[in-house]
């Protein structure tokens, strides 16, 4: 197959398409070349082979699929089941879902998350990191997404945390069910530090955590300080475990909401072990913005953690959706542009270039944080894994909501939309 007339984004060396392994090819209208589900050539002007399927793009915005790194597939569906959280707080959260959890099926779980998977693909995500909690003996939720990924292996790449949601050291058994959920296969641990009883078992799972990850060969993913107490410190000591145990890149920290809180003197001094640990950071800025602050009369914080900082010290981060349906989030689609837009917004990053390059936080920046390595990205020798926006560029899509018009998946049609008409009849 032959892509022509495709715009690419402006991608940076580590990231960039090339039209020979490894050599940059500039932004603006290029053809890609798939043979046997791999990029065979990217450049402009590519020459038509004898027979070969020829997709017009345009001049629209090809971008590499889209990765949803934080969700819980778990729970998506269950908003109001047995009852609806009313006052909108996390904690409410988790103690409606601890109800809700009391009558999970794994046929219950597999028929909720294939519809909302289902739902993900027509809007392009082919990759989903998923925390599915496993405070439950009989590790229903587990057993069902472990079937998944399997199942549905040939049209999304799913990727299994470990999610301990009411705690490991305060939940009876919490490390044997961590244990037995690496056995079982899961590809990331988890943790929630700010939901243990105590500050020395918040310290003290994160060690567990990262230990057993080390010996397993894990990824590690922590709900870490998802709470508006600036004195929830858990990340120092997930950030210190990750760069002393050499695990850095394999390390995620989602949420840390608490660091919207934190003092500037004490965020100057933990950003340098930030940037020394090597670590990942998801923000969920639609999710987080509707549970933080709770508590504040006013003036009440966004709660998002400092993305605009991060990212500029050079830290990896990337956005995730978090919750579709559940008994943290009312709404919800899987729609990875409402997540960016809403981010932009809440953390302050709408100057030209913010704006423009804000597609790394649910492509490059996502697959980075997921760990995808070479199995990710417009380049040459590389799955031809891709999605088609009806829109020219990127700031454009983010304006209109523009739609995936079509996503191929190493050369494989997985999900099309027919472009919008719009008509004004005056």
């Amino acid at each position: 197959m032959l892509v022509t007339n495709a715009t690419l984004p402006w991608l940076d060396a580590a990231d960039s398409s090339a039209g020979a392994a490894g050599s940059p090819v500039s932004p603006g209208s290029v053809d890609l070349r798939v043979v046997d589900g791999v990029f065979a050539a990217i450049g402009p002007s590519l020459p038509r082979e004898p027979g070969e399927e020829v997709l017009d793009a345009g001049g629209r915005l090809v971008l590499p699929p889209f990765v949803e790194s934080h969700i819980h597939l778990d729970s998506v569906l269950t908003a109001g089941q047995p009852e609806p959280n009313r006052s909108g707080t996390l904690f409410e959260g988790i103690e409606r879902w601890a109800q809700r959890k009391a009558f999970l099926t794994v046929a219950d779980v597999k028929e909720r998350v294939h519809r909302v998977v289902r739902q993900q693909a027509g809007f392009g995500v082919q990759f989903v990191r998923t925390h599915v909690d496993v405070t439950d003996p009989a590790l229903t939720a587990l057993t069902a997404l472990l079937e998944l990924r399997e199942e549905l292996a040939e049209w999304v790449t799913i990727q299994i945390v470990a999610f301990p949601q009411e705690g490991i050291c305060s939940f009876p058994d919490g490390r044997a069910l961590m244990e037995r959920a690496a056995d079982l296969g899961v590809d990331a641990l988890g943790a929630i530090p700010h939901f243990e009883f105590t500050r020395e078992y918040a310290v003290e799972s994160l060690n567990f955590v990262c230990a057993l990850a080390a010996d397993r060969g894990l990824l590690v993913d922590v709900h870490c300080d998802e709470i508006d107490d600036e004195a929830s410190r858990g990340l120092e000591t997930l950030a210190a475990r990750a760069y002393e145990l050499g695990l850095g890149p394999r390390v995620t920290a989602s949420h840390t909401t608490a660091m919207h809180s934190y003092n500037n003197a004490y965020f100057t001094r933990l950003l340098r072990l930030l940037t020394l640990s090597g670590m990942n950071f998801v923000a969920n800025p639609v999710v987080n913005t509707h549970l933080q602050g709770r508590i504040d009369s006013y003036p009440k914080r966004r709660g998002v953690t400092r993305v605009k900082e991060l990212s500029e010290a050079g830290v990896n981060v990337s956005f995730g959706t978090d919750d579709i349906v559940d008994p943290w989030n009312p709404l919800g689609t899987g729609n990875l542009r409402d997540v960016v837009h809403t981010g932009l917004y809440v953390t302050q990053l709408l100057g030209h270039q913010e704006i423009t390059d804000s597609y790394r936080f649910v492509t490059t920046n996502a697959a980075r944080t997921l760990h995808l390595g070479d199995g990710y990205g417009l380049e040459v020798g590389r799955p031809a894994s891709f999605v088609l926006l009806d829109a020219g560029s990127w700031y454009e899509a983010l304006n209109w909501n523009a739609p995936v018009l079509a996503s191929y998946r190493r050369g494989r049609l997985v999900a099309r939309t027919e472009p919008v008409h719009r008509e004004v009849l005056f």
